[in-house]
């Protein structure tokens, strides 16, 4: 099925499932009729309850000075001027006793996928919402260890998180623009806090909403298709910062960072496919990464690419 057959199905109001790769090549829609038939569950709640457990993982992490070298490579091309924001990400092995069905009923979060026995994900991004006649975006860009002290004033007032968070707000603002009139920012650099393991960390998001018409429905896939990749796990500009991301991170992202979401025939309601645990041949991997700008330092995303990984 294309993203054009996404169009015929929100014309008919007919319910239906969508997961989407990072590059949007590669689309898998199942009208939610037929959803029990298939081995993929899905959960998108925003108000859950947490419940604590105790189950871990351990982590076998690419070395700093590996991750140094495409850190790198990222600062020189911000410095040529072909990106000035790129989201780095790498796969890291990771040991877990539980399966991905296991691992599924664990996590606490506000959108869970499990796609078969081949990957989790259990994000807390909004990718977009769609009702009415709005759309909605809530771009994430920022994070801190909730146990530092004073750690929201100092996350709001960082400079090279401001930068970073005013550069994703601009890209999604001029994404929605291609799909919507009148956008603007609702809320800008807004804090939530993430059960993070063993630990909490603190996010920063911004609200952008935009107008799309009454009969947004019968463009759902045209819509879906103009916004990705989703410009917050990618860059800016984006065509030249995917560009660079094929050939500085030196791994396949697939379906991490990619985008899953559900429509119920009156609403649409999506999220970006991070904290992402994939099964391979050779065990377990997790995807994950941050923001690179120009003020970035390279062990400060080195740690928060670290942070990331977690059972929430």
């Amino acid at each position: 099925m294309t993203f054009s057959d996404l169009n015929i199905l929100g014309a008919q109001r007919t319910p239906f499932l969508f997961i989407s790769d990072f590059k949007a090549e590669h689309l898998e829609v199942i009208l939610l009729e037929n959803l029990e038939n298939e081995d993929i569950e899905f959960c998108i709640n925003e108000t859950y309850i947490y419940k604590k457990h105790n189950e871990l993982l351990e982590k076998f992490p690419l070395a700093l000075n590996e991750y140094e070298k495409k850190f790198n490579a990222v600062i020189e091309k911000i410095k040529s001027g072909d990106t000035y924001l790129l989201n780095l990400t790498q796969s890291t092995k990771i040991k877990v006793n539980l399966s991905l069905q296991e691992i599924y009923n664990h996590a606490n979060a506000h959108y869970k996928l499990r796609y078969k026995d081949k990957f989790v994900c259990f994000s807390p991004e909004k990718f977009i919402q769609m009702e009415n006649s709005k759309i909605h975006t809530y771009p994430m860009k920022g994070t801190i260890d909730a146990a530092i002290p004073h750690a929201k004033e100092i996350i709001l007032k960082d400079e090279k998180e401001m930068a970073e968070h005013i550069m994703v707000v601009d890209l999604l603002r001029n994404d929605l623009s291609i799909v919507a009139r009148d956008v603007r920012v609702e809320e800008f650099r807004y804090v939530q806090s993430i059960e993070a393991g063993e630990k909490k960390l603190l996010q920063v998001s911004s609200h952008i909403c935009g107008d799309v018409g009454e009969n947004w429905p019968a463009r759902i896939g045209d819509i879906l298709k103009s916004l990705l990749p989703a410009g917050s796990i990618s860059g800016a500009p984006k065509k030249s910062t995917l560009s660079i991301i094929d050939e500085v991170e030196g791994y396949e992202r697939g379906y991490f960072s990619g985008v899953f979401g559900v429509f119920d025939g009156k609403k649409l309601d999506s999220g970006v496919m991070i904290r992402f645990i994939e099964k391979t041949k050779n065990g377990y991997i997790y995807k994950s990464g941050g923001g690179i700008t120009l003020d970035s330092e390279a062990k400060s995303e080195y740690k928060e690419l670290l942070d990331k990984i977690y059972l929430p």
